[in-house]
C-alpha cells in the first residue's frame, strides 16, 4: 500500500530537481521559469515532499540564506491535486525548524498570506507589480548609466549589503551570469545604484533595482528597457509610488500585489528609501 504522502520525507532539493521544480510551478498556473529555478537551487537551500504516484513533488519551497541575520522564503508551491491537505503547513514548520534563531522574509500572495499568519508572519510591507511594454520617455533629462564591469562586483556587494541590511554577496556575484543586462549609476566619484534585467520566457523582470533618489531608478530602468522588444516585469515597494506612476505613464500596467511578511524582525532590514525592487519575489 502507498504511504500517505503525509508521512513521506521532506528532502533537500538540488539541481537535478529543476525541471520537477519547473513542473510544479507550471501546474499551479505559474510561469515556466526554468533560469530562475536554476538559480534558486543553487543559490539557495530547496526542500520538497515527492509524490511517487505522479513521479513529481508534492510540495517544495527554497530558503535563500543570507548569512545570521536574515533568510528569504520562496517558491512556496503544493501541487492542485494536493491543495489544502496541510502540505504546505508541514513544509514551511520544517523550515521554521530548520531557520532556528534566524529571521525569516518572504513575499505573500492573498491565497498564502492567512497560513504565514497563523505560524507567527507579521505584515510588514507591500510590493506592486507592474509589466507591460515599456515606453522610452521624450525627453526626459535623467541621470547617466553604464554597462556594469567585472571591477564594479565588489563595491556593488558593498553597496547592496547598505541597503539590503545583509551581505547578500554571493546572489551579486552570480548577478553577471544570470542577468542579460546588469548597469550601474555612478556620480563620477562613487557608484550609488544599479539594477539588472534577466529573462523569463515572456518578460524581462528588472531586479534587484538599488538607486539614491526615484531620478536614478528611472534612469537605470530606462537604460534596461528601452533597447528591448519584450515586455518588462517589476515588482516595486509601494512607498516609491512616484517610481509606480512614472511607469504607468510609460505603458506598464499594474498587477498583483504581495505582502512583506517577517518572522523575527519588525521589519526588512537594510534602506527601504534606496530599495525600489528585489530580484525576485522568491529571494528579497
Amino acid at each position: 500500500m502507498p504511504t500517505p504522502l503525509s508521512e513521506l520525507p521532506i528532502r533537500p532539493l538540488t539541481r537535478g530537481d529543476l525541471v520537477l521544480c519547473a513542473d510544479l510551478a507550471e501546474d499551479r498556473g505559474w510561469a515556466r521559469e526554468d533560469h530562475k529555478w536554476g538559480l534558486l537551487l543553487t543559490a539557495g537551500t530547496g526542500y520538497g515532499i515527492d509524490d511517487p504516484a505522479a513521479k513529481g513533488l508534492a510540495a517544495v519551497c527554497v530558503v535563500t540564506s543570507f548569512g545570521p541575520d536574515l533568510a528569504a522564503i520562496g517558491m512556496m508551491l503544493v501541487a492542485g491535486r494536493h491543495a489544502r491537505q496541510g502540505l504546505g503547513r508541514r513544509l514551511m514548520a520544517h523550515v521554521l525548524r530548520e531557520a532556528g534563531d534566524t529571521p525569516l522574509a518572504l513575499y505573500a500572495t492573498p491565497y498564502g498570506r492567512p497560513l504565514y499568519q497563523q505560524l507567527g508572519f507579521t505584515d510588514s510591507g507591500e510590493a506592486e507589480r507592474v509589466h507591460g511594454q515599456f515606453r522610452t520617455p521624450g525627453r526626459e533629462p535623467l541621470p547617466a548609466t553604464r554597462p556594469a564591469t567585472p571591477g564594479d562586483l565588489p563595491v556593488l556587494a558593498r553597496l547592496d549589503a547598505e541597503v539590503f541590511g545583509v551581505d547578500r554577496t554571493p546572489m551579486v556575484a552570480r548577478l553577471p551570469a544570470f542577468a542579460d543586462r546588469l548597469r550601474v549609476a555612478d556620480n563620477g566619484s562613487a557608484i550609488i545604484g544599479y539594477a539588472a534585467a534577466w529573462p523569463t520566457p515572456e518578460t524581462d523582470v528588472i531586479g534587484p533595482l538599488v538607486a539614491p533618489d526615484v531620478e536614478t531608478a528611472k534612469a537605470l530602468v530606462c537604460s534596461l528597457a528601452m533597447d528591448s522588444a519584450r515586455p518588462v516585469r517589476m515588482d516595486v515597494d509601494v512607498r516609491h509610488q512616484g517610481l509606480l506612476t512614472w511607469l504607468k505613464e510609460n505603458g506598464l500596467e499594474a498587477g498583483i500585489s504581495t505582502t512583506v511578511m517577517t518572522y523575527g524582525i519588525p521589519e526588512l532590514p537594510g534602506d527601504w528609501t534606496r530599495r525600489f525592487a528585489p530580484l525576485s519575489l522568491a529571494t528579497g
